[in-house]
């Protein structure tokens, strides 16, 4: 590691019309260093990497390369600098195989024709460096959201960037995925790669970044060696806060019984899952990738085939065919892939707000005053900052488009939510924003059902843990059972799990 920095950037300042987002932001990226950038949703941490990368221009400020002041116009000016960025949202193109999406645009030729033996030993050979088991010759769409985030990695090593910059790498990886990741972070950092890290999990920026930057509202508010900050001070220089207290209280006792399944099967995915879930309590449900967590809960709300022995809901039989059946019960689902099944993203706040509860607002005249309303009484609930309410969602950051979604999803009213991956890929001042409405709604009477991959997040919020395995209730845990061993040897198939326990 040396000390000249390989690129930097010099009081940049970026403003999106009469609104500045970054001021002044100064940032260093050293050769063999790995430097974690952090912050909030909507700190402007996205719009510095793209600025870095090209993508985006600075509205003042020098990008210094090698020390030389330089000027990307495009993506590909910064790539030929040997700048390589691995996006947040996936950069690939679905309908391409992945040895495709891997030379897209710099294509191997054998004299006029393409070298596909070549890129495919070659592809071949960068999957293998990330442990990616896919065939080059699968289709992008085909493949699961974790096996397109190594690829979008093999991608990316195979441009041998001087350069990386990683937003949000490992947000949608497992944790043995997070660790073949870290394993050629650490490669290329010895080969004198500099690279820029980011992610919301902080024990991966302790555990892997060699300095640490905090940007806090568009401005650096820390900037200092990983040796010298911790996790908790990590996350007060981000919110500005205290966040120590992160879970709110349990509640108490549980209360009456208020959905009971019996027998829940979703072909291919789920067979045989049963529950208790008791009016006021939040419900984890935990397992390892591919468990059939997501499955059976989708299976259960009527998004996806699926049949059941009996469902009742106080104490009453139901049949959910549809997913309008499960909100004439009061059961909602708020899906865990907010960008894709969430929300719209090329529409207003307004329009993604109420398009789930629609009736309530006109037949055939919608009426816009009430929705406008509607949207004032979310902003405000829900604490969603967006610079101006007509914005398209897509622009609004991660923490921001998760509240509207969970906006969105209790227009509707529900009396159970089932809230899949409810902090996936937002900060830590957003997450214990969410905590604190869940453990709320909780103890208003409702029932929340909350899936997660976090185990902290599951040992700190859920009064009861039901463990799934291989499509299958493997057990429940209740009160001072609820470890982080526990969870992991149902998981593995290796505790003494008892799936016939009442949950």
């Amino acid at each position: 590691m040396t000390d000249a920095p390989v690129l930097s950037l010099r009081d940049v300042r970026k403003s999106f019309g009469p609104v500045e987002v970054l001021h002044g932001v100064d940032l260093d990226l050293r050769a063999g260093e790995v430097l974690a950038l952090i912050g909030e949703n909507g700190a402007g941490k996205s719009t510095t990497m793209k600025i870095l990368a090209g993508y985006q221009p600075a509205t003042s400020g020098r990008i210094l390369l090698d020390g030389e002041e330089v000027s990307f116009g495009s993506l590909h000016e910064g790539e030929e600098a040997g700048i390589v960025m691995i996006h947040q949202e996936f950069n690939l193109a679905e309908q391409l195989t992945v040895e495709q999406n891997i030379f897209l645009g710099r294509e191997l030729h054998n004299g006029w024709f393409l070298d596909k033996a070549r890129m495919r030993r070659l592809a071949r050979e960068y999957l293998d460096r990330v442990n990616c088991t896919v065939h080059p010759d699968t289709r992008v769409s085909q493949l699961s959201n974790s096996d397109k985030q190594m690829v979008e990695i093999a991608k990316a090593l195979s441009r041998d960037a001087r350069v990386l910059i990683m937003d949000e790498p490992t947000a949608v990886l497992t944790g043995s995925e997070t660790e073949t990741l870290f394993e050629q972070v650490r490669a290329m950092k010895a080969d004198g790669t500099a690279i820029l890290f980011t992610s919301h999990k902080l024990g991966e920026v302790a555990a892997i970044a060699d300095h640490v930057t905090v940007l806090r509202d568009g401005a650096v508010v820390h900037d200092g060696r990983a040796a010298d900050i911790d996790e908790d001070g990590m996350a007060t220089a981000m919110v500005g806060r205290d966040v120590s207290d992160l879970y709110p209280d349990k509640a108490g006792a549980p209360d009456d019984v208020v959905l009971r399944v019996t027998g829940l099967d979703v072909p291919g995915h789920a067979e045989g899952v049963g529950f208790e879930l008791r009016r006021g309590e939040i419900l984890g449900i935990a397992g390892l990738i591919g468990s059939g967590r997501t499955e059976a809960m989708e299976g259960l709300c009527g998004l996806r085939p699926a049949r059941a022995e009996r469902i009742e809901i106080d104490g009453a039989k139901i049949d959910i065919r549809r997913p309008s059946d499960a909100l004439e019960h009061g059961l909602c689902y708020m899906t865990e892939d907010r960008k894709l099944r969430g929300l719209l993203l090329d529409k207003s706040m307004r329009v993604n707000l109420t398009l789930q509860s629609l009736d309530q607002f006109g037949g055939l005249m919608i009426d816009r005053a009430a929705e406008e309303r509607a949207l004032d009484r979310a902003i405000e609930e829900f604490d969603i900052r967006a610079g101006r309410r007509e914005m398209r969602v897509g622009n609004l950051s991660g923490g921001n488009q998760q509240k509207l979604l969970l906006a969105k999803v209790m227009m509707s009213d529900p009396s159970i939510l089932i809230a899949d991956e409810p902090t996936r890929g937002i900060d830590i001042g957003t997450k214990q924003q969410i905590y604190a409405f869940l453990r709320t709604l909780a103890a208003s009477g409702r029932a929340v059902v909350m899936i997660s991959s976090e185990m902290q997040e599951v040992i700190g919020l859920a009064d009861r843990v039901l463990v799934m395995r291989l499509g299958r209730v493997s057990g429940t845990l209740s009160g001072d059972e609820i470890t982080e061993d526990a969870i992991v040897r149902l998981a593995m198939g290796v505790g003494a799990g008892d799936s016939e326990r009442a949950a």
